[in-house]
């Protein structure tokens, strides 16, 4: 098989592209979902709230309609997993809402601020990256495995083969499984997009509704990529298996674990069992695509700490968005876009927590100031 036919070779290509438009697009629509529930919080203003709440609309009509046609099988991937282990969600999503809002902003944020000069996001990501992998395969991992990974409900019991909310209506209703999910995704979808387009201030934002469905195709796209492109038989092994992802199954844009991936590929560069990922790429693409809009627009600036203060309080976030990302299998892109578009119900309980983490810390910073 030749490298330009090789599935790794495209998934890993692939996923820089799609992710350095995601780069790009946040970086010109100021794309940010702490930055959106901030809005809400502090100024009653829902503009950059119906951006993310139409990027998860498009995400989720698009990822089920590739389900429906069995493009993908949302299954296999780690947020469809039956075993529903919702205190690691809820903590770990409170933690990365409270990480995220001290640090003033998510993973995602922080990668395209890398792009636009910020040499303090990038120590931020750095100190991400370590908790994140301490979490993962470290000390922070015991913690996790011992105490809150073990407090979960087993949905195969229930005669439920994933945790998809399309499961679950099929199972309570006796609705074939394929119509469940279309039922499911066109109420969920469209009650958004009602939501989203009655304000007449934002459908005037072509900027806005354009990046939205830009980001929100690219989660679906990536869906696509690794879940029927990077799909097939290992020439090696002759097993059927999914090519170039760290958790081996099919995946969508994330940047916790990846980041830590990505610092654990560059510490041990020589070990030949390490590979670029998707995941890796897409921390990669994020960065260049920010890089590309901020030099086009003459944008890039160096930024630093403003104070030792700020240090200290960026690196507390940091280490809080790295640990919760983690328990919670994903941040505000993992679990906010491409956990939620899969309709888990994991990824509604990490995003209730993502969100109550957020707006508790804003609260406590208002009354303290």
């Amino acid at each position: 098989m030749s490298e330009t036919t090789n599935p790794a070779t495209l998934v890993v290509l692939g996923g820089f592209v799609l992710a350095f438009i995601f780069g790009l697009v946040a970086n010109k629509t100021n794309f940010c979902t702490m930055g959106a529930i901030s809005d809400v919080v502090n100024m009653a203003h829902w503009g950059r709230m119906r951006m993310w709440l139409l990027t998860i609309a498009v995400a989720m009509l698009g990822t089920s309609l590739l389900s429906y046609f069995g493009q993908v099988d949302l299954a296999k991937s780690v947020y469809q997993r039956p075993t529903l282990a919702w205190l690691s969600l809820l903590v770990g999503g409170a933690l990365f809402g409270v990480g995220m809002t001290i640090a003033a902003g998510c993973t995602n944020k922080n990668l395209v601020r890398v792009g636009g000069g910020s040499v303090r996001s990038l120590v931020v990501l750095v100190f991400l990256a370590i908790s994140a992998y301490m979490t993962l395969k470290g000390l922070f991992g015991q913690w996790r495995v011992s105490y809150l990974d073990p407090i979960a409900i087993d949905l195969s019991t229930w005669g439920m083969s994933n945790q998809s909310l399309a499961t679950l209506l099929a199972k309570l209703t006796g609705l074939p499984e394929k119509t469940a999910l279309l039922a499911t995704a066109l109420v969920l979808g469209f009650g958004l997009l009602a939501f989203i387009f009655k304000d007449k201030r934002f459908r005037a934002n072509l900027s806005h509704v354009l990046g939205s469905t830009v980001l929100g195709l690219l989660v679906v796209a990536a869906w696509y990529l690794t879940g029927h492109l990077g799909y097939g038989e290992n020439p090696e092994t002759l097993e059927t298996v999914y090519f170039a992802t760290n958790t081996r199954t099919l995946e969508s844009l994330s940047f916790v674990a990846p980041t830590a991936y990505s610092l654990e590929l560059l510490m041990l560069w020589t070990d030949k069992t390490l590979r670029v990922t998707f995941g890796i790429a897409t921390v990669v693409g994020v960065v260049l695509g920010s890089f590309a809009y901020a030099i086009s627009t003459k944008q890039f600036r160096w930024e630093g700490f403003a104070s030792l203060e700020d240090l200290r309080t960026q690196l507390i976030g940091a280490v809080l968005m790295g640990f919760g990302g983690v328990l919670a299998t994903g941040c505000t892109i993992g679990q906010g876009l491409s956990g939620i578009s899969t309709l888990a119900l994991g990824s509604f309980i990490a995003v209730g927590g993502i969100v109550a983490g957020a707006v508790a810390t804003m609260q406590y910073q208002n009354w303290r100031a």
